[in-house]
């Protein structure tokens, strides 16, 4: 006896759960795998993790961060610590947003049949600058630019680049083509196209990559303190060193605080663009 058939493709029912052609089915039977081999090969320790010698040794450590220090000298260090981890982040991702649309033109597409003879080499570097993470850079720029923030800016940059440039480049290649065509109808050149109907419609996106990659720079570059790229990660990594927890606990809260308002202003700006 046939099976009933829908009336229209569209409307077909998907497979049953475990049918061999479900591929979603074969991922996540997959990725189940992947995570009990993670489980078995890991030496984790759970039963020392949450036993009583434990929280007792994580409660006194704890309280050692009470009360905060709070003298308006520490304060001021902070603040003056919080300003530059701040700008170090604004500056890197300035730099890179630059660099990484410049980069983004040869690593695209822009037109259908575009011989695009650059697009996989800068690809390539792409994939090189994003795939150093941003404390391998900090390390290696420390040794020609010295202590300080402008090895983190600089460090910050790069890795960046290579992040924005690859989603720059996706956005430009996913343009509808519409007006960039109608205008080489009219003889226009390549790099009046980008500006007068590519850029236009990618801007927004273009925005919002930046604005949230500066989120992600902010923490990046108050860890980027640690191997002395300045910032308020110098001022944690050198009281925490000394074991001087009520220091600590201010720079953390000043970290938390500094973040908090950067990603709520950054996600108030992408709401605004994107509208």
């Amino acid at each position: 006896m046939n099976k009933p058939r829908a009336s229209n493709d569209i409307f077909k029912l998907p497979p049953p759960l475990f049918d061999a052609r479900c591929k979603a089915c074969w991922f996540v039977v997959g990725l189940l795998v992947l995570v009990v081999a993670s489980f078995w090969s890991l030496d984790l320790q759970w039963g020392q993790f949450f036993s009583l010698e434990a929280a007792q040794s994580m409660g006194r450590f704890l309280a050692e961060f009470f009360p905060p220090d709070t003298s308006p000298a520490f304060l001021s260090k902070v603040a003056l610590g919080a300003w530059e981890t701040l700008a170090m982040s604004a500056l890197g991702t300035v730099l890179a947003a630059v660099a990484g649309l410049a980069l983004a033109l040869p690593a695209s597409r822009l037109f259908e049949g575009d011989t695009a003879w650059g697009r996989a080499p800068t690809r390539l570097v792409l994939n090189a600058l994003r795939s150093i993470p941003e404390l391998v850079w900090a390390a290696l720029l420390l040794i020609s630019a010295g202590l300080g923030p402008f090895a983190g800016t600089l460090a910050l940059a790069l890795h960046t680049t290579g992040v924005l440039g690859r989603l720059f480049a996706e956005a430009i290649e996913n343009t509808p083509p519409g007006p960039a065509a109608a205008l080489r109808v009219q003889g226009v050149g390549n790099f009046r196209v980008f500006v007068y109907a590519t850029l236009p419609q990618v801007l927004p996106q273009l925005m919002s990559y930046t604005l949230y990659r500066w989120e992600n720079n902010i923490r990046a570059a108050a860890v980027l303190g640690v191997v002395g790229a300045g910032g308020l990660g110098q001022l944690l990594a050198f009281h925490m060193g000394l074991f001087q927890m009520n220091k600590t606990a201010t720079i953390l809260a000043a970290m938390l605080l500094m973040v908090a308002v950067v990603d709520a202003a950054s996600h108030t700006s992408r709401r605004l663009l994107t509208r």
